[in-house]
């Protein structure tokens, strides 16, 4: 098999130039355009509140926080420890209830009310006085309900350590699951959303073309995975939610995280980028391609085309007004020898993340998995596929990301595919 040289270098060369090649990108969006996507997302917050006749959203996850006060801080870490957290009351004040030592990141925003010091009572932080921090803690967010919401006590909560519900239960709090609250409050994106969200992909695919420039043979996945954290730390980026890059043998099956694993010449190249970038908004797309650039062999390609005509079938499917049981009644119908391969959704929701809805195959739909929804316009959806064979070496892994617009779907991410077929 035969080196050759990159057939999209003419692409990479007009992309890279015209984004100041070695330097940082130019960061394009403007102070006014947040503002206005903070105003929009808390709105959509409050909006759900009273559709859903809860007094407040109480949210510890850091992304519910972000898209409701677009307050940032320690991110990956407080994903973990519910060191920080935040209330939005149903026409009252948003609240932020930081970090002792970082209240200071709240202050200046238009869209938090009030910051207070959080009282911390995961047992890292609290460890024997657990009960006694809780309490404290239980107290306060009774009172605020007590004060603006005219006697309303339900709360919305997203996540929440254990203990959590039985104290605010004992002080007349009625919990309401806040998951389908955030969750469909951040289905729809607004215009500036999605002008902040192009430049996370912009960053992403600059990552992306460095990545293709060290898919040589001899090179670690490590080292070709490092490449887009460096261009998306050196953007603004935040962080990447997984490590799925792998290559040859290592590709199948699929979600074999990167490892030393060394490349060799002709071996497939497969990944997903789940990169949270400036601002924090996620891209999350997907492609393949060989080590060294040769020509594919023609399992490679056959691989490749299914994977190909998946991913354009399916986008090419999608309207507005769509349920998610009718998109799976004209999906792809993928040969039987892919199905134990699969990727677990035809298509899921992105912003920041991950989100919903999450459309499984026609294989598992079929078998009623699932569940039913509506594709509504503003939608950002990943639209998914991982081809390979049970027993086979490789696995093709193509994912695109489409806004819903009142006519179809609209392609965000524009990194080309091999122009295998």
């Amino acid at each position: 098999m035969d080196q050759i040289s990159d057939p999209l270098i003419g692409e990479k060369t007009q992309y890279l130039n015209a984004q100041a090649a070695g330097r940082p990108l130019k960061n394009p969006i403007s102070h006014e355009t947040l503002v206005r996507a903070r105003g929009y997302r808390q709105q959509r917050i409050r909006e759900k509140l009273a559709e859903h006749d809860v007094a407040a959203l109480l949210c510890f996850d850091p992304l519910n926080i972000r898209y409701a006060t677009d307050c940032s801080d320690m991110q990956v870490w407080t994903l973990h420890n519910a060191a920080r957290y935040a209330m939005v009351v149903n026409g009252g004040p948003a609240i932020c209830f930081e970090y002792r030592n970082a209240m200071h990141l709240a202050e200046n925003l238009e869209t938090v009310n009030e910051v207070r010091p959080a009282t911390s009572w995961f047992y890292f932080a609290s460890g024997p006085r657990t009960m006694e921090m809780a309490s404290e803690w239980a107290d306060e967010v009774a009172d605020i309900l007590r004060e603006h919401g005219g006697g309303n006590m339900r709360l919305a909560v997203d996540k929440m350590e254990p203990m959590g519900v039985d104290i605010l239960r004992q002080r007349g709090v009625e919990i309401v699951e806040g998951q389908e609250i955030t969750e469909t409050a951040r289905m729809i994106k607004s215009p500036d959303e999605i002008e902040i969200m192009n430049w996370t992909i912009k960053v992403c695919e600059a990552g992306m073309w460095r990545m293709r420039d060290l898919s040589e043979p001899g090179r670690t996945e490590n080292e070709i995975w490092a490449e887009l954290h460096h261009e998306n730390i050196r953007n603004g980026g935040e962080w990447v939610e997984t490590r799925l890059l792998a290559i040859g043998e290592r590709t199948n099956p699929w979600f074999q995280e990167s490892s030393d694993h060394v490349g060799q010449l002709g071996d497939l190249l497969s990944f997903d980028t789940d990169l949270v970038g400036p601002y924090g908004y996620c891209c999350d797309i997907s492609r393949s391609w060989t080590i060294g650039h040769t020509t594919p062999t023609d399992e490679q390609k056959r691989l490749y085309a299914h994977a190909i005509n998946q991913i354009e079938h399916n986008t090419k499917i999608i309207q507005p007004g769509m349920t998610f049981h009718e998109f799976n009644e004209k999906s792809w119908r993928m040969p039987e020898e892919f199905w134990d391969q699969r990727y677990s959704v035809a298509f899921h929701g992105v912003g920041l993340c991950d989100e919903y809805p999450a459309v499984p195959t026609h294989v598992d739909m079929d078998r009623g998995h699932g569940y039913d929804g509506l594709i509504e316009p503003g939608m950002v959806l990943c639209v998914e596929s991982c081809t390979g064979v049970k027993g086979g070496r490789e696995c093709v892994k193509l994912e695109i990301q489409v806004l819903v617009t009142e006519d179809g779907t609209q392609q965000l991410d524009s990194f080309p595919m091999e122009p295998w077929l």
